[in-house]
């Protein structure tokens, strides 16, 4: 009885960035001719790396109102103490907006959205907050706006976020920057000079 063997060779190419494998399958006859050819992608996703894909991603921070912008129109709209701005997404959806909390003279905590792209105010509402007596001690005497805060940071990177630090001995702003690389910083501010140091409190990547 004629037996036929198959020989399997199996010979793979990798590229860095993407690259493919590729198998081989040939008879064991004269001919030696080709029997499968197979690519597979190394990377389940396109090549890519991770720091790619967060640049790419449609939900990353971006806006053409700046953070000082921000707190101007929600201060229009709401008058009082801005405590804190930050550009993130709304109730976990895929737009992005400004939120700024508001401390009114009354002591009324407001949370106000602005948008991003006209800095027109799309809403309020009231929160309720129990950490009111440690932000009027914190900023009392102080010289400093949460906007000047985020003007002096403004020269590290575009602002996505400041907010006051009330907590410990020395309150201070602080302000988190990106890059147009992506890169996040997180800054500390000072309350009375606006002096702009890095945040070390926190390890960054």
């Amino acid at each position: 009885m004629k037996r036929n063997i198959v020989i399997a060779a199996v010979t793979a190419a990798a590229l860095i960035g993407g690259g493919t494998a590729t198998a081989l399958a040939t008879t064991g006859d004269d001919e030696g001719s080709a029997r499968q050819a197979a690519n597979t992608r190394l990377s389940d996703d396109d090549g890519r790396n991770d720091d790619a894909a967060d640049r790419d991603d449609p939900k990353a921070p971006s806006a053409d109102v700046t953070a000082p912008e921000a707190i101007s129109s929600a201060l229009k709209h709401t008058p009082g103490t801005v405590v804190s701005a930050e550009l993130d997404d709304e109730d976990d959806s895929d737009k992005v907006i400004w939120k700024v909390d508001v401390l009114s003279g009354d002591n009324t905590w407001h949370s106000v959205s602005v948008d991003p792209s006209s800095g027109k105010v799309l809403g309020s509402q009231t929160d309720d907050e129990d950490d009111t007596a440690q932000v009027r001690a914190a900023l009392k005497g102080s010289s400093v706006t949460a906007a000047e805060a985020a003007k002096a940071a403004a020269g590290k990177g575009v602002v996505t976020s400041v907010d006051l630090d009330e907590d410990g001995k020395d309150p201070s702003w602080e302000a988190e920057t990106r890059t147009a690389g992506g890169a996040e910083q997180d800054w500390k501010i000072d309350l009375d000079s606006a002096k702009v140091t890095a945040d070390v409190s926190d390890d960054q990547d």
